[in-house]
């Protein structure tokens, strides 16, 4: 691709009228400037230039040729610019990848206002409990809930929410299910049925907390209802199957419709951090930038 820079140094020595005023808009010495003229020539077979001590002259293959060279800085200039105004103003497409739990609450409605906005950005979303492989599947970031394996990709961390054990007041009036914040807790919820995400396996261990008692529960559960996704484990519980986890801001607005209950009254599961993963290794762009700052002040005001 060395011919191209030729072609820009010999470009500017046309448009600058001689050699030394080229030399200096480049800044470069006059002898590297006359020697990509002279390499230019001779790699094309042909005179381009005629200088003399007072003036240069383009050939007639020299005025061709220098028509071509201005279209290809012209485009040079045009790519500059593209470029730099998708720093300015975001446009494009963003393809996003999130889990179910906050794709619909935290993550949609974040690009959509962010989209209401700047109505030039394309948002791709998709709602997956796997990990998907961001280069594999052609995604810019993913949303992901706890920490990833080690690997090549960069993470940022865009704050944290809390799950709620809870159930559906029919379930807890049908199984009798009112339990209270105590040693027994752990043997007690072994009688309950536990509605699981297919990843959460064949065990699963909650740390269950309290604001008035100083050490956390250790409880494991042994799931007999299992889902593929979040929605369809929610409903679920919604419909009197069992007791499962719940972000506590889908929790909340359904707890206030009395839809669901917390099982266990003041107890709470350890915070869940939320990251963000790409694979940019220098810097992001400016659209992936506003997508991932968007959807943490979402987080942030949810959480």
């Amino acid at each position: 691709m060395n011919y191209l820079r030729h072609m820009a140094v010999f470009a500017k020595v046309v448009e600058k009228g001689s050699i030394s005023a080229a030399a200096d808009a480049l800044s470069l010495s006059k002898s590297v400037v006359s020697q990509h003229l002279k390499t230019l020539e001779n790699e094309l077979g042909i005179i381009l230039l005629v200088r003399t001590t007072r003036r240069q002259t383009l050939t007639p293959a020299g005025v061709a040729f220098y028509e071509k060279c201005q279209q290809m800085n012209q485009l040079a200039q045009d790519a500059w610019e593209v470029a730099k105004e998708s720093q300015l103003t975001p446009t494009g497409t963003v393809t996003i990848t999130a889990p179910h739990a906050l794709m619909s609450s935290i993550v949609a409605p974040a690009i959509g206002e962010l989209v209401s906005v700047y109505p030039a950005i394309i948002p791709h979303l998709i709602a997956d409990d796997g990990r998907l492989d961001l280069i594999e599947h052609s995604i810019d970031f993913a949303i992901r809930v706890g920490e990833s394996p080690s690997s090549s990709y960069k993470q940022r961390r865009l704050g944290e929410f809390r799950d709620v054990l809870c159930a559906s007041h029919d379930y807890m009036r049908r199984n009798n299910t009112a339990l209270h914040y105590s040693s027994a807790i752990a043997e007690d919820l072994q009688q309950v049925d536990y509605v699981a995400n297919v990843w959460q396996g064949k065990y699963v261990v909650h740390q269950l907390f309290h604001s008035s008692h100083k050490d956390g529960l250790t409880v494991v559960l042994h799931p007999t209802r299992f889902a593929d996704s979040l929605p369809t484990a929610l409903a679920l519980i919604e419909s009197g199957a069992g007791i499962g986890i719940v972000p506590e801001f889908l929790f909340e607005p359904l707890a206030q419709e009395g839809k669901l209950t917390s099982v266990v009254d003041g107890a709470y599961l350890m915070p869940t951090n939320v990251y963000a993963i790409h694979a940019f290794q220098s810097s992001m762009p400016l659209l992936v930038r506003l997508c991932i700052d968007a959807i943490e002040a979402r987080l942030a005001a949810k959480s």
